[in-house]
């Protein structure tokens, strides 16, 4: 894995056996990162990155001059690895141990952007989009990503607004 684009490109992220995670892919995420940059203006905005296991979303965001960025999961071991590697590479990365749902049922702050990558067999799914748009949790123009698996299809989810395909990598985008 790598940092596609930004003030840390082509920086490896290492890899730990401690975290379980599966890591958007290089060429999905370069996709994800070229459909962003033609939506958002990256310098001002405030991103929360659900089930972020190694922070391989975090450091693009924080790369290309994200404003604040908080990363949340369940395992202390991922949290440890992504505020080893940002406290290395000077990013503003904010970690939170918390389940992801649990997460959003309780905070208070607004995001730009709020990415959620949850294991492609994640029961709740569904309850995610739900939670963000029920709480409002978006700042106005905001943008929700959800990867998931091909065999869930958002389209007719409240504020969908297009899914992208790269390989078995899924992005369901929604607008505020």
């Amino acid at each position: 894995m790598r940092i596609i684009g930004g003030k840390y490109k082509s920086y490896i992220i290492p890899t730990s056996k401690k975290i379980k995670a599966r890591p958007t892919t290089d060429m999905a995420k370069e996709a994800l990162f070229n459909i962003l940059e033609n939506k958002i203006d990256f310098n001002q905005i405030y991103v929360l990155d659900l089930f972020c296991g190694t922070g391989n979303i975090s450091y693009e965001f924080a790369s290309r001059g994200v404003k604040e960025i908080t990363a949340v999961d369940h395992q202390i071991n991922a949290l440890q690895f992504i505020q080893k590697q940002s406290f290395h590479w000077g990013m503003n990365i904010n970690t939170k141990k918390k389940n992801a749902l649990s997460f959003l049922e309780i905070t208070d702050d607004k995001y730009d952007v709020i990415f959620a990558d949850p294991p492609y067999d994640f029961k709740r799914i569904d309850e995610i989009h739900d939670i963000i748009f029920n709480r409002k949790l978006l700042r106005d123009h905001g943008l929700f990503v959800l990867e998931h698996a091909k065999n869930k299809n958002f389209t007719n989810s409240f504020n969908f607004m297009e899914q992208r395909t790269y390989s078995s990598v899924n992005f369901s985008f929604f607008g505020a």
